[in-house]
């Protein structure tokens, strides 16, 4: 088969023994092994989770969120929450804990893993750091990772860490806290600073260093942090493409870039309108401000091929470990884009459809098949969570690429 030579990284083996309570095979009987969690991070940043877990909207505005939410639990297994600082405490010592916790564990509850964005960035950062020196501004910023990352253990253990160092020291379109002491430790340093304490309060977390910026000045930054002794688990890359959608070549030419680290690439930030391009000429994505940016049927056809070949690419390329696709829909998105695979009325795009056959179809394993007289039954699927189904029992269990055998009671 070529779908499994090509996704052989993504697949295993595995030989079950079932068994009954007393020990003796359950042979010549059919099962089925359903998959229900792909290993792969499939993502989406899904700020309205806060709303819902909170009931924090009108009662006219809460069952269309949590529609929207059954969009996003129909195809995904990731979450992006957000911990900007700036918003999550505009009032120095009074952070919404208690709001981020329950987005957290709704999700968690629903079998999504979640990370947690940015920890710290010098853009919607705390206002009131600019009332304070750099040392105190320095360490207002680790008692906050301190709080955040001890708070949210075992609910959140993923986190971009420090997002934007490329340019955080040069920073020049508003003053703030955070680009006042990088500038005072060099973007070697702060990365160094930042890693170090969010690794002391939660060791088993996974840690990214996120950024727009795939020229060489990331990979340099990446290269001085990797030498400097800096354990950084994945390498976080933003793909805004509200200017056009890379393509097939600059994708496999910015992750021939990156790969050669060593590390897991997580596409942290993607985007592809279904709506006009955004003028080239802007610098800034920010700078490009219109009223009304609409979604057309033609533009969204095109947007569920880039999808397709997109996604495709990154799932192919081994050491690609999770995308996220930085809004569901359009109701919210970034810039006022038509960004989402939902409208702005909670209906699927063709990109939604597109991605829900790749995610729960061509890349999900669902077989039925018979065990043997000695009660064994071999399979091959996608790695991730399956539950093995015999009759009116049930046994849940994890395809993984360490063990080629597992015996399983039923």
């Amino acid at each position: 088969m070529g779908q499994t030579n090509e996704f052989a990284h993504r697949m295993a083996s595995k030989t079950i023994k079932l068994v009954d309570s007393s020990g003796y095979p359950v042979g010549r009987k059919e099962v089925e092994l359903k998959q229900t969690n792909h290993k792969f991070l499939f993502g989406s940043g899904i700020f309205d989770a806060v709303q819902v877990a909170n009931k924090s909207v009108s009662a006219d505005r809460l069952p269309f969120l949590e529609q929207k939410l059954v969009k996003f639990l129909d195809v995904f297994n990731f979450a992006t929450l957000p911990f900007y600082w700036g918003t999550f405490e505009p009032e120095k010592g009074k952070p919404k804990t208690k709001e981020l916790k329950a987005a957290a564990q709704w999700l968690k509850e629903r079998n999504v893993a979640v990370k947690g964005h940015p920890l710290c960035w010098h853009t919607v950062t705390a206002p009131w750091l600019l009332d304070m020196s750099n040392e105190e501004i320095l360490k207002a910023q680790f008692a906050r990772i301190e709080r955040e990352v001890s708070d949210f253990k075992g609910l959140i253990d993923m986190w971009d860490v420090i997002n934007e160092v490329v340019i955080m020291p040069i920073f020049d379109k508003y003053d703030n806290g955070v680009t006042r002491i990088s500038k005072d430790l060099g973007r070697v340093g702060i990365i160094k600073e930042m890693f170090a304490k969010t690794r002391e309060f939660n060791p088993g977390a996974t840690l990214l260093l996120n950024d727009f910026n795939t020229s060489i000045n990331y990979e340099i930054l990446i290269d001085g942090c990797l030498n400097a002794g800096i354990p950084i688990d994945a390498i976080g890359i933003q793909s805004h493409q509200h200017q056009g959608y890379w393509g097939r070549e600059k994708l496999e030419e910015v992750l021939d870039r990156f790969s050669h680290f060593g590390l897991p690439i997580h596409f942290t930030e993607n985007t592809l309108t279904s709506g006009h391009l955004m003028p080239t000429e802007i610098e800034d994505l920010n700078d490009y401000q219109i009223p009304e940016w609409p979604s057309t049927p033609e533009f969204e056809e095109r947007q569920a091929n880039e999808v397709e070949e997109m996604y495709s690419i990154l799932f192919k390329h081994p050491q690609v470990e999770a995308i996220t696709s930085w809004s569901l829909s359009d109701d919210g998105a970034w810039l006022g884009a038509p960004a989402g695979f939902i409208r702005k009325d909670n209906s699927p795009k063709p990109a939604y459809e597109v991605l829900k056959k790749l995610i729960k179809g061509d890349w999900y394993t669902n077989v039925t098949c018979k065990t043997d007289d000695n009660g064994m039954v071999s399979f091959e699927g996608f790695l991730g969570e399956y539950d093995l189904v015999c009759g009116d029992k049930k046994v849940s269990f994890i395809l993984d690429k360490d063990a080629e055998s597992v015996r399983l009671v039923i």
